[in-house]
């Protein structure tokens, strides 16, 4: 494999561990937890209702588009707010996801591959962009 193969194949690897967490953990929240139940503990936190809503749609339509190649850099780009919200969530449990409450260094460890998938884009076997959509999104974020 060349050096360009390599980077691509790697860029699809981070593309799909990071779409597929997104994606798990919005259908976690929405056929285990509920959506009543994630909402309660959006709730909980102080944070209003809507937000676990777009949290539950970032996850799931982010999550299957990065796995998708789709936009990859803008889902990437948008999975950040929710991403830095778990790692806030998360922050006062301690380093160890193991912890009670589940720790921080896991969500932490999501915005470090979210940054990555933003900066290095769809890598291989991307379905890459739909053109109807192309004039609506800057260039930088297309791919």
């Amino acid at each position: 494999m060349t050096q360009e193969m390599n980077a691509r194949h790697s860029a699809f690897i981070m593309r799909l561990a990071l779409g597929g967490i997104l994606l798990a953990h919005g259908l976690l929240k929405l056929f285990v937890f509920t959506i009543p139940g994630t909402v309660g503990f959006f709730e909980s936190l102080g944070l209003p209702a809507i937000v676990a809503y777009l949290t539950i749609f970032g996850e799931i339509v982010g999550g299957t588009a990065i796995i998708l190649g789709l936009y990859t850099r803008l889902a990437a780009v948008l999975s950040l707010p929710i991403l830095l919200g778990a790692f806030w969530t998360h922050a006062g449990n301690g380093w160890v996801f193991s912890n009670e409450g589940g720790g921080w260094e896991f969500p932490l460890l999501l915005v470090v591959i979210a940054i990555a998938v933003a900066l290095n884009g769809n890598g291989a076997y991307a379905v890459r962009k739909l053109p109807v959509v192309d004039s609506l999104i800057p260039q930088t974020l297309r791919g």
